[in-house]
C-alpha cells in the first residue's frame, strides 16, 4: 500500500505556540476616596497645584469643591451668569510669586470665562458674555500663569494677560483652501495645552481630526500641524520633558496614542482590548492625561463607561481599571506627585484613587494585584469536514 509521507504527522494537529505574556506593571490603582450624589454630571475635575483642594466643574454650570483628603465640600462656586448651563473646563492657576493662591479660571457652555478665589468663594473676575453662540471648551495656563489660552466653537484659540485680563492675540486659521489660506482649526476646539518647555507655543485638538501648533507671540494661523486625532474632549497632553504628544479620540479603536512633538509622527497606539465588563461597546475615550511625576497615563470615555492607566515605562502595561459605570467618563486628573488619581462623569460621582506599589498592595489584599497574564492557548483540532446532506 503506497504511502505519500508521514499520514499520521500530516492530521496531528500542528504545535500550539506558547500565548506571549502581556507587560506587567509594578503599579496598581487602591480604591480610595469616593464623592457621590452630586446634583449634576461632572464634566472637569482639577486638583489644586498644593493637592489640597478638588474642584468638579458640573452640568448645572456649578463648580463644586471639596477637600482632597476627606471629601467634605468646601465651596459651592456659582454665578449669575452662567444660567444653569455646564461648566465645561477648569483649570487652578499655577502657583507661585506674590500672586494670590488658589485661583481657578472656569469656562462655560454660554462663552463666559470666571476667575473664582476657591478659599474664599469669592468672585475675581469675569468677562462679558458678548456671544452666547460660542460656547468655551478649552482652557489652559502657561507654565508661570502669567498667560491663559481658551478655546471653543469658532475654532479660535484667544490668549490673554493673567494680570490685566486683556486680549493679547486670537491664533485662527483662514475661511477656504489653498496654500494661501492660514492653516488652523475648521471645526470646534475641544482642548489646548502650553507646551511645558517652550514658552510661546501652545498645541490644540478637537472634531476636525487635527493637531494644530501654535506660536503665541503673534496673530495668525497654526505653525504646523498633524492629523489623525479625533477630539471631543479634555483629552490632549503634552509629556513634563515637551517630547511627546498624548491624544485620546472618541472612536471604538486606535483611541489613546502618542506622537512626536517635533515632527507629528505617530509613535505609538495604547493597546485598548475590548471592554472587560462583557457585552459592552468600545470604549471611545472622552479624556486623557500624562501623569506630572509617574510614566502613567490615565484616559476614560463613554461606550463601556470606563477609564484606565497604563505604565508607559513598562510596554503601556495595564495598571488599573474603573469599570461598570452606569455613564461615561469625562474627566480625569492626577495630583501633583502623581500619585492619585481622580476619576469622573455622568454618573455624577467623583472616585479618587491611589497609584500604589504592586507588591504592597498584594500583601495588603492578596490577590488583587496579580498580574494579568494571556489566557492559556487551547489546542486546536485537525479540520473535520461537514456531514453530507440527506438527499430531499
Amino acid at each position: 500500500m503506497a504511502t505519500f509521507g508521514n499520514i499520521e504527522a500530516q492530521l496531528a494537529p500542528e504545535p500550539v505556540a506558547e500565548a506571549p505574556k502581556l507587560p506587567t506593571s509594578q503599579r496598581k490603582l487602591k480604591p480610595g476616596l469616593t464623592i457621590s450624589n452630586l446634583a449634576a454630571e461632572v464634566f472637569s475635575v482639577r486638583f489644586s497645584p498644593d493637592g489640597r483642594y478638588l474642584a468638579a466643574g458640573c452640568g448645572d454650570g456649578a463648580i463644586r469643591v471639596f477637600n482632597a483628603s476627606t471629601g467634605t465640600e468646601s465651596a459651592n462656586l456659582t454665578s449669575n451668569s452662567s444660567n444653569g448651563l455646564p461648566t465645561t473646563v477648569i483649570r487652578f492657576r499655577p502657583h507661585g510669586g506674590d500672586r494670590t493662591k488658589n485661583v481657578l479660571l472656569a469656562a462655560n457652555a454660554n462663552g463666559g470665562v470666571e476667575h473664582w478665589h476657591v478659599s474664599s468663594g469669592k468672585l475675581l473676575h469675569a468677562f462679558p458674555v458678548k456671544d452666547d453662540s460660542n460656547q468655551v471648551y478649552a482652557l489652559d495656563y502657561d507654565q508661570n500663569g502669567d498667560r491663559f489660552a481658551t478655546g471653543g466653537k469658532d475654532c479660535a484659540v484667544r490668549i490673554y494677560d493673567e494680570d490685566s485680563k486683556k486680549l493679547l492675540v486670537t491664533l485662527k486659521g483662514g475661511q477656504g483652501y489653498g496654500s494661501h489660506v492660514a492653516a488652523g482649526h475648521s471645526n470646534r476646539i475641544f482642548a489646548l495645552k502650553w507646551h511645558p518647555t517652550e514658552p510661546n507655543c501652545l498645541v490644540s485638538g478637537g472634531w476636525d481630526n487635527t493637531i494644530q501648533i501654535w506660536d503665541a507671540r503673534k496673530d495668525g494661523g497654526a505653525v504646523r500641524s498633524f492629523y489623525g486625532p479625533h477630539l471631543c474632549g479634555d483629552s490632549l497632553d503634552i509629556s513634563p520633558d515637551g517630547s511627546k504628544v498624548l491624544t485620546g479620540s472618541w472612536r471604538p479603536e486606535d483611541q489613546v496614542q502618542l506622537w512626536d512633538f517635533n515632527t507629528g509622527k505617530l509613535l505609538e497606539t495604547v493597546p485598548w482590548a475590548s471592554s472587560l465588563i462583557h457585552h459592552r461597546d468600545p470604549c471611545m475615550v472622552y479624556a486623557a492625561q500624562f501623569s506630572k511625576h509617574m510614566p502613567l497615563v490615565a484616559a476614560g470615555g463613554s461606550g463601556a463607561n470606563e477609564a484606565r492607566v497604563f505604565d508607559c515605562e513598562r510596554g503601556n502595561a495595564l495598571v488599573g481599571v474603573v469599570a461598570g459605570l452606569d455613564r461615561g467618563v469625562f474627566t480625569v486628573d492626577f495630583a501633583p506627585g502623581g500619585k492619585r488619581l481622580a476619576v469622573a462623569g455622568g454618573d455624577a460621582a467623583i472616585r479618587v484613587l491611589d497609584v500604589v506599589d504592586a507588591a504592597a498592595w498584594e500583601k495588603e489584599r492578596p490577590g488583587t494585584a496579580a498580574p494579568v497574564e494571556a489566557p492559556p492557548a487551547v489546542p486546536v483540532a485537525p479540520p473535520v469536514a461537514p456531514p453530507a446532506v440527506p438527499a430531499q
